[in-house]
C-alpha cells in the first residue's frame, strides 16, 4: 500500500507537525542583537568557526625542499672557457631544480626543446650542474640522467639524486664532484649553471644560470 499505509506509533516522524513552538520550524522568528550578527565578537566564547590547523609537513620528506629553481637554457649563454659558441641554433631548455640541502638531495624536471645529434660529453652523461659564474666555464658538479624523446621535439628527465655524487669526469685523479655537497648550490646560486652537450654543440647546447 505504499509508505502512506504506514500507521507510525506517536513520537516516531509520523507526527512531527505536531511538535511545538521552538523546535526548529520557528528559527526565523528569532531576533538579531544590536547591531546585527555581524557584531558578535566570538573571541569571549560562542560558535566562532575552528581554526584548521596546518599539515605537518612530513620529515625527511624528498619533498620538502629548501630551494627552487627554475633555469631557462639558451644556446646563446654557451661559452668554450670565456668565449661564446652560440650553442645549438634553435634548441632550448627547461631546467626545474628543487634542493634539499639538509638531505644533501636535489630532485629535477628537465626538458629540452628542438634537441639535435646525439648527446657528448667525457662525463657519465651529457646533462649537468656546472660550477661556474656566467660567461665562464668549470667543472661538472651534478651529472643528470640524459632527457629522452617524449615526442613533438621534446625530451625530459625526472628524478631525484642524493649525495655523495659522481659525474665519471675526473680532474686531477679525483672526481669532479667529489666533496661536493648541495648546499653550496644554495651559499652562491650564481655561481651554478645547467646545461647539457650535443655532437653538433659540443662546448653545450644550451646553458642558463641558477641565479
Amino acid at each position: 500500500g505504499g509508505w502512506e499505509s504506514i500507521t507510525y506509533p506517536k513520537g516516531t516522524g509520523a507526527n512531527l507537525h505536531e511538535y511545538p513552538k521552538g523546535t526548529g520550524e520557528n528559527l526565523h522568528e528569532y531576533n538579531a542583537p544590536p547591531g546585527g550578527w555581524g557584531s558578535v565578537d566570538y573571541s569571549k566564547g560562542g560558535a566562532a568557526p575552528a581554526k584548521c590547523p596546518e599539515a605537518p609537513k612530513m620529515a625527511g620528506s624528498p619533498f620538502t625542499f629548501t630551494s627552487y629553481y627554475e633555469v631557462k637554457a639558451t644556446p646563446d649563454q654557451v661559452v668554450n672557457g670565456t668565449t661564446p659558441t652560440g650553442g645549438l641554433a634553435g634548441a632550448s631548455g627547461l631546467f626545474k631544480i628543487g634542493i634539499n640541502s639538509e638531505l644533501n638531495l636535489i630532485c629535477y624536471n628537465i626538458e629540452i626543446y628542438n634537441f639535435r645529434g646525439d648527446y657528448s660529453s667525457p662525463a657519465a652523461t651529457a646533462t649537468h650542474i656546472h660550477e661556474a659564474a656566467k660567461g665562464a666555464s668549470g667543472p661538472p658538479r651534478i651529472a643528470f640522467p640524459n632527457p629522452v624523446d617524449v615526442g613533438n621535439g621534446v625530451r625530459r628527465s625526472v628524478g631525484c639524486q642524493q649525495g655523495p655524487f659522481k659525474t665519471g669526469l675526473l680532474a686531477n685523479g679525483k672526481d669532479t664532484a667529489d666533496g661536493f655537497h648541495i648546499s653550496q648550490i644554495e651559499k652562491n646560486p650564481a655561481g651554478f649553471f645547467a646545461d647539457t652537450h650535443s655532437s653538433l654543440a659540443v662546448p653545450g647546447a644550451v646553458r642558463g644560470q641558477l641565479a
